[in-house]
């Protein structure tokens, strides 16, 4: 099977996620309604450490039957925990540059790894005076901007989401989903942009709006709509009308998503059974073409999925991480070789 197909409720003992192996790979597939992806990636790394107790009978001397220290059993909404009253939106609807193109089969999904050592990439990055999300998700920009919009001016920008761990940021260890959603916008306004100038306006983008008090609103806003009384009166079929309305304006306000699931660390027990972590993300409305970043000990993977069989986008980007001087190792799931 491709990854990402649609979970059967009734098929999958109304579980709504799933888990399979391929070898020595362990799968594990999410639907955002049940957690994030730290709580997914939380999830995953015990199960692994259960599989490996199991497999190694050292392990399950050493470690046990118990649950890991690290792995939360928090439950609690920490959205509402850290709620404070807020009128301010937040978010932009303005519609943005969409990426379009011939289309893979029906429930075909492409996914292209980067390998790349963390080394390098930070070297690259100081040169930039950027962070490494910074400089990624520039990156990934500015390859939609050479490849799709091929260096020229736009009506509409070209944007990011980019979510961000709140978890961090409200000392929370609950499981339940606990992030907001930013975006990085670069609108090509002139011609030819160079790569550093697009670097520098991500980064900008992205430092206006990952601080504390901006995150607070942006959740804020969104709990005091489900607070608000008036609101909790209209019925149901009305609110799922409206709620396809607002998802409709959300998704065609962004371009793409990279999300960066950050360093994954595991108990030193563990480490030498572990060889790495891959992360993607499924195509959703207007969107399809997305970036996932996640990296484990010495190796960073930019993941990029996609449902278009052009790969000029991901062609373009990791030529441009080759280009300074960061070496990338690519593995595909073979569906651009058909």
């Amino acid at each position: 099977r491709y990854p990402c197909r649609f979970i059967s409720p009734n098929r999958n003992r109304n579980y709504l996620f799933r888990v399979n192996y391929y070898k020595n790979r362990i799968n594990l597939e999410v639907f955002h309604v049940l957690t994030d992806g730290m709580g997914g990636v939380t999830f995953l790394k015990e199960l692994t450490y259960q599989y490996l107790r199991l497999a190694h009978p050292e392990l399950q001397e050493k470690m046990g039957d118990g649950l890991c220290s690290d792995t939360s059993l928090n439950r609690e909404d920490s959205y509402l925990k850290n709620y404070k009253k807020s009128h301010k939106k937040g978010y932009k609807t303005e519609r943005a540059y969409l990426v379009k193109g011939e289309k893979l089969k029906p429930q075909v999904l492409g996914v292209m790894h980067g390998f790349m050592p963390v080394k390098a990439l930070k070297k690259a990055c100081n040169r930039y005076g950027v962070s490494i999300n910074e400089y990624l998700v520039a990156s990934f920009l500015w390859s939609i901007y050479q490849e799709c919009l091929h260096g020229m001016p736009s009506k509409r920008p070209i944007s990011s989401c980019v979510p961000v761990n709140l978890r961090p940021y409200f000392d929370s260890i609950t499981m339940k989903n606990f992030f907001v959603i930013v975006s990085a916008v670069f609108h090509p306004t002139k011609e030819r942009y160079s790569f550093e100038e697009v670097v520098q306006i991500v980064a900008k983008s992205l430092r206006s709006q990952i601080n504390r008090e901006h995150l607070e609103n942006l959740f804020a806003y969104n709990v005091s709509n489900e607070k608000n009384f008036i609101l909790r009166a209209v019925p149901l079929f009305i609110k799922n009308i409206a709620i396809r309305y607002v998802y409709h304006n959300s998704a065609l306000a962004n371009t793409t998503t990279v999300t960066n699931i950050g360093n994954i660390q595991v108990r030193e027990e563990y480490q030498d059974y572990i060889g790495g972590f891959l992360a993607f993300l499924s195509m959703s409305e207007g969107q399809d073409i997305k970036g996932t970043i996640c990296s484990y000990r010495d190796t960073l993977v930019f993941t990029i999925s996609s449902s278009l069989t052009d790969v000029s986008v991901q062609r373009k980007f990791f030529r441009q991480l080759s280009e300074d001087g960061i070496p990338v190792k690519i593995e595909t799931n073979g569906v651009y070789g058909e």
